[in-house]
């Protein structure tokens, strides 16, 4: 057979060790020692290319941004500027020979040689490889969704619903591997990727061990060391079953928010990991507990999933006995989490600390001759078997490069290439908005301005592109992502903000406060539908689109604090607010639901009817006697307007002010409130108004006074969250939380005390 055509087979053995490297390398053992001792003559491995595609090389790939950077090697967002897949978007991860050590040097081979055999729906897929003098290069797909940890870093925990999803996705990718013989060993939340539909893939192959087979067993003690199994820990030997007490940890995580084995310091917590008795919460269901008692059993032999059967023994498990398996790995299923569809080569999901630099790609320092053995073989194209697309395909593609001995660089499409800014517009706490011209069609514009490391865009984007359609929903028209800014580009609201307009209008009659709050119920309605709060109601974010005062015109703005409601109970667990337009339930710190919104709606009621804050009734109030009068839902509903309006009225503003909130009017109930369905029968008698400055003035006094008395809990960035510190993720400079495939420095990869 012609060498060239040679087909890899991942089942087999290949060199550890140089024979000149040798004695060096055993001096340098640390906490990952290697299985095999032996000197074996590095097997070569042909090149694998489809018919009608040439070799890739660096001059056919564009650099757009960097998702991470480590100690030895970058990872780039590239686009394919030749070629049958020309415009396709990747992940380019490139590593310098020079600073690899000899067992990096064999991962790095490991884990280009496993992606090459690998294709499987929910395990990142290699598109190519190839080398230069000084650097490696695996072109991997570019999975926008970012990766677990950072979605769970957000939610703190997940639904059993949505746990059962992604365990049941990857018990198929685990047991794929393991057919092929290949242990994971690195199995954690970083390390597994989501898709733009929401679909899980494994990556980062850099601590597997393949040609495991039969009763052989590995002997590396390497990975994490709060997600490693016992007999890794007591370095025993292990085999496949050692990822199934990993997907234990993985399922006790996601469900709980905490591991199941953490200690002080990396010697407390291997400890925990041997003889520690398991801490079970008692508000998991007992299918859940059935399957974490079998995963968590030391015996290797008595765990789930390391018998005879394998994987069936974990998909017989009645915890997922709701999964259709068959549909599952077509991707049939839909994804409980669906992540931010901007344009394809947006970054959201990425750490802005990465995405902020220039991408640029150095030449690397020739390695040594010997390493050049080593990689014989490394190139690859992937063939066309794949299970699915391999990248979204982006704008057009970019002019063909002529230098063929370094990567293309070309900056992406700036807001600025597009739009034209004009004046400031109105600041907000992480954000500020401005007017901007299309340059083009000279058609007027406000965008939104976020600083990435002040707050994250990414929830914010993904629900004004799913419900911004609503016509009293404001809409977005494109997102451009600068790396440590995202500028939001959306409709130019003309018309004044709700209070201003209602306390000016003149001959302002209660059957007009009436269809204000229709409109308003309505929008809030479809949000609660979709499983979205907006907890931000407050009069600056409701605004009109024109002058003419016509509650249809009405636009609900400024989705920074909306969420999407992940549990079926709607409890969200990260309090916000607005001074005066906040819940009692949230300044208690307890979990909140859409009622929160409701009560938004009846504060604004409240102001429009009266034309004064229920709570706040000027600049004087002290922020302990507002707070006291919220908490227990203290207002009055006698004199001055309230003597002109109805007793449905007043009955509505109660039940949405409701100090329960499971005793609070829902959306659908305001809009089949007597006061909203009989409507034309209200009073024709304008209602007093009071000046609209003081009205505003009073509030703006309130919320400085908070400010400075008693600050408000706020949405935190991710890296400030327990789970984000609890990984020291500021200080690993060398790991991206959400890139495709991780460039680590050798410390970090092999020495589980710093995981």
């Amino acid at each position: 057979m012609d060498t060239n055509m040679r087909k890899f087979t991942v089942r087999r053995w290949f060199s550890i060790y140089l024979k000149n490297k040798a004695a060096r390398n055993k001096n340098n053992a640390g906490f990952c020692q290697l299985e095999d001792d032996s000197i074996v003559k590095e097997i070569d491995i042909s090149h694998h290319v489809k018919e009608g595609c040439e070799k890739a090389d660096p001059s056919q790939f564009h650099l757009l941004k960097v998702l991470g950077q480590g100690s030895y090697g970058k990872v780039f967002l590239v686009r394919k500027i030749r070629g049958a897949d020309r415009g396709h978007l990747y992940a380019m991860k490139v590593l310098r020979k020079a600073t690899l050590k000899v067992r990096d040097r064999v991962r790095s081979k490991m884990e280009r040689d496993i992606l090459a055999e690998v294709n499987h729906p929910f395990i990142v897929k290699l598109h190519y490889a190839f080398q230069t003098e000084g650097k490696l290069y695996l072109i991997l797909d570019f999975l926008r969704g970012g990766d677990l940890f950072t979605r769970l870093s957000k939610e703190v925990m997940f639904t059993e619903e949505d746990v059962k999803f992604y365990l049941a996705e990857l018990a198929l990718a685990l047991d794929h591997l393991h057919s092929l013989g290949i242990i994971y060993r690195d199995l954690k939340p970083e390390n597994i990727l989501l898709d733009e539909d929401g679909h899980i893939k494994i990556t980062d192959f850099g601590l597997s061990k393949e040609a495991i087979e039969n009763d052989k067993r590995a002997y590396s003690f390497c990975g994490t060391i709060e997600y490693m199994a016992p007999e890794v820990v007591n370095r025993r030997g292990h085999t496949q079953s050692a990822d199934w007490w990993s997907f234990g940890v993985l399922m006790f995580e996601m469900l709980t928010g905490s591991l199941p084995f953490q200690g002080k310091d990396r010697k407390e917590t291997m400890a925990l990991i041997l003889k520690a008795k398991l801490g079970m919460p008692q508000f998991l269901s007992p299918e859940v507990q059935s399957l974490l008692r079998a995963l968590f059993k030391r015996n290797p032999t008595n765990r789930l999933g390391a018998g005879p059967d394998g994987v069936e023994e974990i998909k017989q498990h009645r915890f997922f006995a709701p999964v259709d398996w068959n549909r599952l790995y077509k991707r049939e299923i839909r994804p409980p989490f669906k992540p931010t569809a901007g344009r394809p080569e947006d970054t959201f999901h990425f750490d802005p600390e990465f995405t902020s630099r220039t991408p640029t790609d150095s030449p690397g320092i020739p390695p040594s001759a010997n390493t050049h053995q080593l990689f014989r073989g490394f190139s690859f194209v992937a063939t066309e078997n794949s299970p699915e697309p391999c990248a979204s395909t982006g704008p057009a593609p970019l002019p063909e490069a002529n230098n063929n001995n370094a990567v293309v660089q070309h900056s992406d499409i700036l807001f600025s290439d597009v739009y034209e800014l004009k004046e400031e517009g109105r600041p907000t706490a992480p954000s500020v908005y401005r007017r901007c011209l299309h340059r083009v069609t000279a058609v007027e514009y406000s965008v939104k301005i976020i600083d990435k490391a002040r707050k994250d865009p990414a929830e914010e984007i993904e629900i004004l592109l799913r419900y911004g359609q609503h016509p009293n929903i404001l809409t977005l028209k494109d997102v451009y992502d600068a790396g440590n800014t995202v500028h939001l580009v959306q409709d130019l609201i003309r018309g004044d903000e709700l209070l201003d307009k209602v306390l000016t209008m003149p001959n302002f009659r209660e059957r007009d406060a009436s269809h204000i709050l229709c409109t308003l119920a309505k929008t809030v309605e479809y949000l609660h539908s979709q499983g979205v709060v907006h907890r931000d109601l407050k009069p600056s974010n409701i605004r009109f689109s024109d002058d003419t005062g016509n509650p249809e015109s009405i636009r609900l703005c400024d989705f920074g604090f909306a969420k999407q409601l992940r549990a079926e109970n709607g409890l969200l667990m990260t309090p916000c607010y607005t001074a005066t337009f906040v819940a009692p339930e949230i300044l208690k710190k307890q979990g909140y639901d859409a009622a929160c919104d409701i009560w938004s709606l009846g504060i604004l009621l409240y102001t429009i009817i009266a034309g004064f804050s229920p709570f706040a009734s000027g600049p004087d109030d002290t922020p302990e006697e507002i707070l006291a009068q919220i908490g227990c839902g203290r207002f009055l509903l006698v004199g001055g307007n309230w003597d002109l309006v109805s007793d449905s009225a007043k009955d509505i503003v109660t039940k949405m002010l409701h100090v329960d909130p499971h005793q609070r009017l829902t959306a659908h109930q305001v809009l089949r409130h007597p006061w909203i369905v009989e409507r034309e029968q209200l009073s024709d008698k304008p209602l007093s108004r009071q000046d609209a400055l003081i009205v505003k003035g009073a509030l703006s006094a309130t919320y400085s006074a908070l400010k400075r008395n008693a600050p408000a809990p706020v949405l935190e960035p991710v890296l400030t969250s327990s789970l984000a510190q609890r990984r020291g993720l500021k200080k690993l400079s060398s790991s991206s939380p959400t890139f495709s495939a991780s460039a680590r420095s050798p410390d970090e990869e092999f020495n589980p005390s710093i995981k």
